[in-house]
């Protein structure tokens, strides 16, 4: 199993990660890895500082960003790799989201207040109050504060996410999923751009695409995997901490049938995602296979 490479972590700048740039460089080292990337949701501010630390501690670094966008009505996540992330282009996709986040913060108060949760901004302010991004609230943080409450220790709905109960070893994330993803009861539309345009900026900016834990953003449209290979993904991220390993096999076959290359990348966050560490993608390709496909970056 090659562990050595991780392209996909979430420092501070997410909204939903926990550590700084330097921090996750030294986890990385500490870790065995030898080739990382940052990409961070919407935001290219971890790079600079990443890429610094990554030379003076003689790691590679691949600059990167995790985008939010739109592929005929469905909710996806590109990766952008090898991006000049200097662009005013990524300046413009951070500032399109915090401009909606706020309001949509609000919303999804009001939709979980509606499941029958007494739960108040200032909750959220309070666990939200050391995040870089203050008044964005994700559905990881809703999750916090309701598992958190000693007064839901028997809510029904709150059951399966509890630990050592049978429940989720992510239950931060696994209750974003299952009610604030698209489609879900909390879920609140953002108006995310078009993948193609996505696409677009990232090869107009030196980079490449890459379709992000497809398992999970493709569940119950695997039919749309052709359309986005014909739309000019270049790449498919099938070694994932979300993939099984016959999962990560299919989208492995998938990219080479489609002459695609294919990355790996644990998501790590840190305490949303307690049971996911770095360097944990189920990659079961050599280190030299997966280094030639990283020379397309």
């Amino acid at each position: 199993m090659n562990n050595s490479i991780d392209l996909h972590m979430h420092s501070r700048y997410s909204d939903d990660g926990e550590f700084t740039p330097t921090e996750l460089v030294e986890k990385c080292i500490a870790s065995g890895i030898r080739t990382m990337s940052i990409t961070d949701h919407n935001t290219v501010r971890a790079n600079d500082e990443a890429q610094k630390e990554a030379n003076k501690r003689e790691i590679r670094y691949i600059p990167g960003i995790e985008i939010d966008c739109v592929f005929q009505n469905v909710n996806l996540h590109v990766l952008g790799y090898g991006i000049k992330y200097e662009s005013r282009d990524f300046a413009e996709i951070e500032k399109n989201i915090d401009d909606q986040s706020f309001d949509a913060s609000l919303k999804m108060l009001a939709k979980t207040q509606a499941l029958g949760f007494q739960i108040s901004e200032n909750d959220m302010c309070k666990v939200s109050k050391n995040n870089f991004w203050q008044g964005r609230w994700t559905g990881e943080m809703f999750a916090e504060v309701l598992l958190n409450n000693p007064a839901y220790n028997k809510h029904p709905l709150l059951g399966p996410y509890r630990t050592g109960e049978g429940g989720s070893n992510n239950p931060y994330v696994d209750f974003y999923w299952d009610y604030y993803s698209q489609g879900k009861p909390c879920y609140v539309k953002i108006d995310y751009p078009f993948l193609e345009d996505i696409i677009d900026i990232i090869h107009g900016n030196g980079g490449k695409a890459v379709l992000a834990h497809p398992n999970v953003n493709l569940e119950n449209h695997y039919g749309l995997l052709r359309r986005l290979i014909g739309a000019g993904i270049d790449g498919i991220e099938a070694f994932s901490s979300y993939h099984t390993p016959s999962q990560a096999f299919h989208f492995f076959r998938e990219a080479q049938d489609a002459k695609l290359f294919v990355t790996c990348g644990s998501d790590f966050h840190g305490k949303i995602k307690p049971s996911i560490s770095l360097g944990q993608h189920g990659c079961f390709i050599t280190e030299s296979e997966l280094l030639s496909c990283l020379n397309h970056i």
